[in-house]
Formats: structure tokens, sequence, C-alpha cells
């Protein structure tokens, strides 16, 4: 009896324990996009990264322009050629294609990794600021904000790390920058 009085008694400590600690548990999201898009450090990022892409479409395009040109020439000139001349330009036709295939891929890849190398430091540094706030104001958990289907504002922590980066809100009807996606 006196061993069912004691597990009572601790059973009640426990739940009136975690209750207590469930109920000063702080809780707050971000939009970490809204955050970097407004980084002026990402706007630069970003242009230089649309630079890049340009860059690399315009080699594709000459790519794409070379293999044309190839092309109408054997068409035109074949019927001339001699036999070794013909599978000479037909096997530098076919090198010329799958260069022109694998350039997609290619390109994508290095677009990925120039993003990468471009946005990685600002986005550590805005979780950096993320964490660093969330600590000074007693949050436990942030999420991310996209993934809450309900959420007060007053748990919105955007504002607050702003003002920790010495980021300035837009004069309102100024459209707010974006963080900037490499075309597909």
């Amino acid at each position: 009896m006196k061993n069912l009085i004691v597990a009572i008694v601790f059973g009640i400590s426990i739940f009136g324990f975690t209750g207590t600690t469930f109920s000063q548990t702080k809780i707050g999201y971000i939009s970490t996009e809204e955050l970097i898009g407004s980084m002026p450090e990402a706007e630069k990022a970003n242009t230089e990264l649309q630079e890049y892409q340009t860059a690399l479409q315009q080699q594709g395009a000459s790519y794409y322009k070379e293999l044309g040109e190839l092309d109408s020439l054997f068409a035109r000139d074949s019927a001339t050629m001699s036999k070794a001349t013909k599978e000479l330009k037909r096997n530098d036709m076919i090198a010329l294609y799958q260069k022109v295939q694998g350039w997609q891929q290619t390109m994508q890849q290095m677009i990925g990794e120039k993003q990468q190398t471009l946005l990685g430091p600002i986005q550590k540094k805005a979780i950096d600021n993320i964490k660093l706030v969330a600590k000074e104001s007693g949050y436990a958990y942030i999420f991310e904000a996209g993934s809450l289907l309900v959420s007060p504002p007053s748990d919105d922590i955007l504002p607050l790390v702003k003002k920790k980066m010495g980021i300035k809100d837009p004069a309102p009807g100024v459209p707010k920058p974006g963080v900037a996606k490499p075309n597909q």
C-alpha cells in the first residue's frame, strides 16, 4: 500500500512537472526564404548567378549553332566527299552531338554548384542569426513558416532576426527582393 501511494505521488509529480515544462516552451517560426531574400548580399549573389547562367546558356547555344552548321555543310558537300572524309565528318558530328546532349546536364550541375558557392555562406549567416535570436528570445523550437498550416503572428521571429541583422523592410509599395532560382 505504501508503495502504491509513493507511485501515485511520483506519477503526479512527474505529470505536473512535464505539464509545467511544456507550458514554458516557446515555439516560433520564420520564413528563411524571405529572410535570405531581404539580405543585401543575396541580391548581389543572385545577379552573379543569373550572369553565370546566361553565359552557360550562350555557350550551349554556340554548340547548337556549330552542330547546325556542320550538319548543313555535310548535307551540302557529302555527295562530293570521299568515303574517308564522309566518315571523318560524320564522326565529328556525332562527337559534337554527344557534347550538345550532355551540355544541359553539365550546365545544370554547374549552376547548382555555383548557387551553393554563392548562397551557401548567405544561408549559413541567416541560420546562425536565427539560432542566435531564438536563444536570446528563449525559443526552444523554430519551424520553417512554409510548413505550418496555422500560426499566430506573434510567434513569427522574422522581424526579430531582421532587426538583429540590421535589415530594414522596404518602403510600402516597393517590391521585396527574392531569392533567385536557376531557370530550369
